[in-house]
């Protein structure tokens, strides 16, 4: 294996993942402000699930987002 290649793959994916992932909780928090399941003073969980066909059941990460 290639290092370098390795790790260049691995971050292109990395900032698509982040791209996309930030567009879909923008679209979603505006959304949900917008038909008012949420309001600006909540905070909102999220979660991000990795997996790694063959290689990994998942790597999951958890959080939360404050509006204001």
């Amino acid at each position: 294996m290639n290092e370098d290649i390795f790790n260049m793959e691995v971050r292109k994916f990395l900032k698509k993942v982040g791209v996309t992932s930030q567009r879909e909780i923008e679209q979603a928090v505006r959304d949900g402000l917008e038909n008012g399941r949420i309001t600006s003073a909540d905070k909102v969980k999220v979660k991000a699930v990795i997996t790694i066909e063959g290689l990994s059941d998942g790597h999951e990460v958890t959080g939360e987002i404050a509006l204001s």
